[in-house]
């Protein structure tokens, strides 16, 4: 095996090691030591690759992001196309996969910001760039928006384990959200507009 091959086998035995780490025993138990005996690569091996934990985050974030990122663009290739908000739909649906992902994003983005808030900076600008997105393409902006921030409410804490609603209740939620079919009258209403929702002085 090549050195590149064998860099890149160890980068990803690391990675899968922290997020196992991270959910099974939580952020405060992530340390070098920990995900060298998780992985199996020695403690050598791993600091040639990652000569911190931070780095180890860092590089757990950027995965993740990249993993959540390639799900949102080939849902987007697959059902885009019956879509007139196809970033919008992309993006519940990424978020709705976040529950389903056992080593979810948020794993990685809770521990690693935890240990060092300085990475919600990689978070930021991968959020801002799908907002832009959504916004772009959006009839209303306000009501795209809401949606989206409904599908964050729901992913994010039933993530955090304090979403009072049942496993049935929060898919039939990502439906709803989802379904063009109940949104398009409340955008026709508005007039398409984010300005048209404001009140008049």
């Amino acid at each position: 095996m090549d050195n590149a091959s064998r860099s890149q086998r160890t980068r990803k035995a690391v990675i899968q090691a922290a997020l196992a780490i991270i959910a099974r025993d939580g952020p405060g138990r992530l340390t070098l030591d920990a995900i060298a005996r998780e992985s199996g690569v020695s403690k050598g091996g791993l600091m040639h690759q990652f000569r911190t934990k931070e780095a180890v985050l860092k590089a757990l974030l950027e995965h993740q992001i990249e993993y959540f990122t390639d799900f949102s663009r080939t849902y987007m290739a697959e059902h885009g196309a019956g879509q007139s908000e196809p970033h919008l739909a992309a993006q519940i649906a990424t978020l709705r996969e976040t529950l389903v992902e056992p080593h979810s994003v948020a794993f990685a983005i809770f521990g690693a910001v935890g240990q060092d808030p300085s990475l919600l900076a990689i978070t930021r600008e991968s959020n801002a760039e799908a907002l832009e997105a959504i916004k772009a393409e959006a009839k209303d902006q306000d009501l795209a928006l809401l949606r989206w921030a409904a599908a964050r409410g729901l992913a994010v804490s039933a993530l955090l384990g304090f979403c009072p609603l049942g496993e049935e209740e929060r898919d039939r939620l990502f439906e709803r959200l989802l379904d063009e079919r109940c949104w398009g009258g409340l955008a026709e209403k508005s007039g398409g507009s984010p300005a048209s929702s404001a009140p008049s002085d």
